[in-house]
């Protein structure tokens, strides 16, 4: 294969850069070895922010949040919920940090508003009545996945190609350029490889190992960050603790649920992690702090991810920064030509935020464009990103009303607790057919709300699979390893909070798939 550039990974900044380059009339191809979304930009918060989390730690990071934020409430407003934001203090926090917050969000250009803590009581009922002082700024939830497949769509309908399951393996270099990339199919483990001019290297966590393959060196810090999903929303706004970021001050809606969390512990690997119960504690413990029902509210998973952190030019020892709080969340832009390695088409974009996407995408491009010689203005600032029909599925509650709505009551629901009827399943299941893939279960999930209710798969999961099976999307044992996969998966993250009604929830699944159906996990 051949393209113009090659870019690696698929997740928010992955898929901003093609639709970015591909805006600007160049082709591109998009290699993932899992799907859209598959590292960090899949296990975050959600959170548009207004940047005032970081005014005192990074006030650069916080003013370029809040320039994004602006930006992508402007463009992309279907994957955006504006809720506005709370940053609220309660007894014992820093006083000096509560007084300098306006004056410090004002120098980012961030807008704040005080409030008295009865004024943010009756905002957000939920707050603690040991909340003493509290301000309004522009946070808002964003649906990470929505606004990947958007930016997808956008720049496949302009020519980009995407390939899912695809794996680089290694790099053929010569003279000082890459001049072709090794890529396995992970569906069929054929090998190929593709010829491009420019490489751009957006694999995340995974973006050192990539670099390596290269010849090229890149120092990170791979920190974990974990969060817990409530079964029903807590609070209408996102709420944040008024002090400096730590552990288990942020709750964040998501449709009908809210997600608390996050952690930050640095990892010897972005590969096999897993929420732990350590971190569970001091998550509840923080946040029930600030909302104190959160301590007695049914959680139905916990999942993490990892940020990719740009260390510099070394690894500093955990002891003094044992939870990398000090590390910058600004995004770095590595041209390697300039590196020692001096490898003159291969760029790395890597740390950053959900909510900088597009602005890394657009430098990113904007290089790109001075390696290849053309002049073409970035479009992403100012263009509206289409809002996708196959990317729809993703938001809660649009399928039960679709269901209501169109008189389709005696269809099918394959997913009771999201309310996802067959219809939809299809439509998802018809993409990748389309593409002469197979769907699985984690796919369909990624495109809809399958898997995210109560139950957690335990229903729905078999449901579905056997639908594929009636229909004739997969045959043989597929489907079988596909589901104790996805339950796997799932189970990962119920582990942790397997007390109460989320053991006996556990144990009803084990019952069915271990028990019933004799498929060991």
């Amino acid at each position: 294969m051949q393209t113009c550039v090659l870019i690696i990974g698929a997740g928010a900044t992955g898929t901003a850069l093609a639709r970015d380059l591909s805006l600007r009339g160049i082709d591109c191809i998009l290699v993932e070895k899992g799907d859209v979304n598959a590292g960090a930009s899949g296990a975050n918060h959600g959170l548009l922010h207004s940047g005032a989390r970081y005014i005192v730690s990074d006030p650069a990071a916080a003013a370029e949040c809040h320039a994004e934020n602006r930006i992508l409430k402007q463009i992309a407003p279907q994957c955006i919920e504006d809720t506005g934001g709370l940053f609220v203090a309660v007894q014992g926090d820093d006083e000096k940090y509560i007084a300098d917050f306006p004056t410090a969000c004002q120098k980012c250009g961030i807008p704040v508003q005080p409030l008295s803590p009865d004024q943010a009581r009756d905002m957000e009922p939920a707050l603690s009545e040991h909340v003493i002082a509290a301000f309004w700024v522009d946070d808002a939830a964003i649906d990470p996945f929505k606004l990947s497949l958007d930016n997808l769509s956008c720049a496949q309908a302009h020519g980009a190609r995407l390939l899912c399951r695809h794996q680089v393996t290694s790099f053929e270099i010569r003279g000082g350029r890459i001049v072709c990339t090794h890529v396995r199919d992970l569906n069929t483990d054929k090998q190929f490889f593709i010829e491009a001019q420019v490489v751009v290297n957006a694999a995340g966590a995974w973006a050192d190992i990539i670099a390596r393959c290269a010849g090229a060196q890149m120092q990170m810090y791979y920190s974990k960050g974990s969060l817990m999903v409530t079964q029903n929303r807590i609070a209408k706004r996102v709420i944040n603790r008024l002090r400096m970021p730590t552990d288990g001050d942020i709750l964040v809606p998501g449709g009908t649920v809210s997600i608390l969390g996050t952690t930050s512990e640095r990892v010897a690997s972005p590969d096999f992690i897993y929420p732990e119960i350590h971190e569970i504690d001091t998550i509840l413990d923080q946040g029930s702090a600030m909302i104190p029902k959160l301590a007695q509210t049914h959680y139905i998973r916990a999942y993490c991810g990892v940020r990719p952190l740009p260390a510099g030019s070394e690894i500093t020892n955990p002891a003094r920064d044992p939870d990398d709080r000090a590390v910058s969340r600004g995004y770095e832009l590595i041209d390697h030509q300039d590196q020692p390695e001096q490898m003159a088409n291969f760029v790395s974009i890597t740390g950053g935020k959900l909510t900088t996407c597009r602005l890394m995408a657009e430098k990113t491009a904007d290089l790109v464009c001075e390696k290849l010689g053309i002049q073409a203005v970035c479009r992403t600032r100012t263009e509206p990103v289409p809002d996708a029909a196959e990317a729809k599925w993703t938001k809660p509650g649009l399928a039960p009303a679709a269901w209501v709505r169109e008189n389709r009551c005696k269809e099918p629901l394959l997913c009771e607790c999201e309310m996802v009827p067959e219809s939809v399943v299809k439509q998802i299941a018809d993409t990748f057919a389309a593409n002469q893939q197979r769907p699985d279960l984690k796919a369909i999930s990624l495109r809809s709300r399958i898997g995210k209710g109560p139950c957690q798969g335990t229903f729905c999961s078999m449901r579905i699979m056997a639908y594929l099976y009636d229909q004739g999307y997969i045959n043989d044992r597929y489907g079988t390893d596909d589901l104790r996969a996805f339950l796997k998966e799932r189970w990962r993250g119920r582990q942790p909070l397997a007390w109460n009604n989320g053991l006996a929830r556990a144990e009803l699944m084990e019952a069915m798939h271990c028990g019933l159906f004799c498929l060991e996990l």
